[in-house]
């Protein structure tokens, strides 16, 4: 697989395999992922892989804190307004849609909700963190290594997910896995064999033409 397939083939893997990752593959692509580019080669990101009953538990809690009402972390509630509400609705009916869940359908949606904070079930999910004491500009170097793992985890026939509900309730993510308050966990990959019969797997979100984004100059 090239660079330009493996871009257009990437998607959101919403439903995985219960196979495990081998360990020496994970490390391959992490790797492999460190030649993203940083600022300055900073090298801010810190990784932390998760798996098993580490994984299944801190999906249990942030389950339960959904189901009782409790409020995410700092910064973890704001939402999108015009266009970019309008391609997140967008995608969510395309995901409901496949999946059949009506707009009514509130103990399906919620379910649906709950996957999301479970890492949708995925046998490893990768956080990846920065000191806080860095500048906010450290979060796009964490976008590099992020977007660069998806890629190169196709080449081992695994899916991902860059998500942020998984970091909902970083309290809980400290707790289990020891990620000091000194780091700020960013966003979480969930990582896995996908299952291709779960429908929302099918699902390719669209992306809007080269019109309405670039303006060009001089060119």
């Amino acid at each position: 697989m090239d660079l330009i397939e493996a871009i257009n083939q990437r998607q959101s893997i919403r439903a995985f395999k219960p196979d495990p990752v081998p360990r020496p593959v994970l490390e391959e692509i992490i790797r492999i992922s460190t030649r993203a580019p940083s600022s300055m080669n900073t090298q801010p990101w810190e990784i932390y892989v998760v798996g098993g009953d580490v994984l299944k538990n801190i999906g249990r809690e942030c389950e339960e804190k959904v189901k009782a009402g409790t409020s995410p972390g700092p910064g973890l509630t704001a939402g999108y307004t015009g266009i970019y509400r309008e391609r997140q609705v967008a995608l969510a009916i395309q995901l409901f849609q496949a999946m059949g869940i009506t707009r009514e359908d509130r103990p399906k949606r919620m379910e649906w909700s709950l996957r999301g904070y479970r890492s949708f079930d995925s046998p490893v999910a990768i956080f990846v963190c920065y000191d806080k004491s860095l500048p906010s500009s450290a979060q796009f170097d964490l976008g590099a290594i992020s977007q660069t793992i998806a890629l190169v985890a196709l080449k081992y026939g695994l899916g991902t997910c860059i998500q942020s509900q998984a970091t909902s309730y970083p309290d809980v993510v400290r707790r289990y896995v020891s990620i000091p308050e000194s780091k700020d966990i960013n966003i979480c990959l969930s990582i896995g064999y996908p299952d291709v019969k779960f429908p929302a797997n099918s699902v390719v979100s669209k992306r809007e033409p080269l019109e309405n984004i670039v303006k060009w100059f001089g060119i």
